[in-house]
């Protein structure tokens, strides 16, 4: 599938492939149409996680470096990144040159008065690193925001500014990258779902790192990612249960927070933090969430397989080869798909899924 190559200037010029798994059928719709897809009493859940620029040039002693971060640490100033050699987001990711090899204690400078020390190498791999930075808090935030980057891939035809990387509900800054599903949520069409009776509620989700080029890095991907469910969310869910409709999931990172959060707590979702260590396949009969709203991934990636939860593998394959074929476009800047049933029964709980957990990072 093409992939976008540019971020659309209206959000709402994105075409929406509306698959119904229940009578095996797809239709083309607009994503504007969003509010007309799904019931008065639905559930819509997004990730307000703002996007960082996780993307930071370095220089060791060894050489140049471009270090993403993965995953933040116990503190503000420690965080887990992946390291990336000589070159920067024009190089596809598998292209890129391996980096110097660095040890405990080794530090990458950014500018004359921001610096990381490397506490840790993995044993995934050993590009794979925690590092502490020489600042922390609001000091941290503001280097990063002055040195960083978004993190992006080669497919683009240009450098992306940081607001082009956020949703339009974005709050906290904790994304590596932008939970792409909710882009085109845009203000007007929150609206016309909420005047549309769909209850619209949000969680927090630190997406992390889609590639790394690292065969051994990719293998495990996603890495265990940081969520928090607010009280109000979970009401929200309770509510929608019992009048029988249906939760919808803004993404995959929103599926990964719901249902890691229902797997810790004997099936059923609580409000607060965690770490969600979840990988969703065909097996998995989710506890939590009715239906997904999603970017469209290539069949074979960790993204596709996570659909197969939501839709048997035939209708999945054939609603792939039409997007291709009729031209809609992947990646995070690219087109949606929406895989939803028909309202089930407020008092079915699912049961039996078959859960695989991500390798450990060490």
């Amino acid at each position: 599938m093409t992939p976008a190559a540019w971020p659309r200037e209206d959000r709402l010029d994105t075409r929406l492939l509306h698959v119904e798994p229940h009578h095996a059928s797809f239709h083309d719709r607009h994503f504007a149409e969003l509010p007309s897809l799904l019931a008065a009493g639905d559930l819509l859940v997004v990730n307000d996680a703002a996007t960082l620029p996780a993307s930071l040039a370095g220089q060791t002693e060894k050489g140049e470096v471009e270090v993403r971060l993965a995953s933040g640490g116990a503190t503000s100033s420690e965080w887990n990144a992946v390291l990336f050699g000589r070159g920067d987001w024009r190089q596809r990711t598998e292209d890129r040159p391996a980096p110097p090899t660095l040890g405990t204690g080794a530090v990458v400078d950014f500018a004359a008065d921001f610096e990381a020390r490397i506490e840790r190498v993995f044993g995934l791999s050993p590009r794979l690193v925690a590092l502490r930075f020489n600042r922390e808090g609001e000091d941290l935030w503001t280097a990063l925001h002055r040195v960083g980057r978004p993190v992006q891939y080669s497919y683009l035809r240009g450098p992306l500014a940081l607001d082009q990387v956020q949703t339009a509900y974005a709050a906290r800054p904790v994304s590596m990258e932008m939970p792409s599903a909710g882009r085109a949520l845009s203000a007007p069409l929150l609206r016309d779902l909420r005047r549309a009776g769909i209850v619209v509620a949000a969680l927090t989700h630190a997406a992390g790192l889609s590639a790394t080029g690292d065969p051994a890095l990719d293998a495990a991907l996603p890495f265990p990612e940081a969520y928090e469910i607010p009280h109000a969310t979970i009401e929200a869910i309770h509510r929608t249960r019992r009048a029988g409709g249906r939760v919808v999931a803004a993404g995959t990172t929103v599926v990964r927070a719901l249902e890691g959060c229902a797997a810790a707590h004997g099936g059923q979702p609580e409000p607060g933090t965690g770490l969600t260590e979840l990988r969703l396949s065909g097996g998995f009969v989710p506890a939590v969430v009715d239906g997904l709203l999603t970017g469209l991934h290539e069949s074979g990636t960790s993204h596709f397989d996570l659909l197969r939860a939501f839709a048997p593998d035939p209708v999945l394959q054939a609603a792939h080869r039409h997007a291709e074929t009729t031209g809609y476009l992947g990646h995070e800047f690219g087109d949606a798909c929406l895989i939803l049933g028909p309202p089930r029964d407020s008092q079915t709980l699912h049961e039996g899924g078959q859960v695989a957990f991500v390798k450990s990072l060490g």
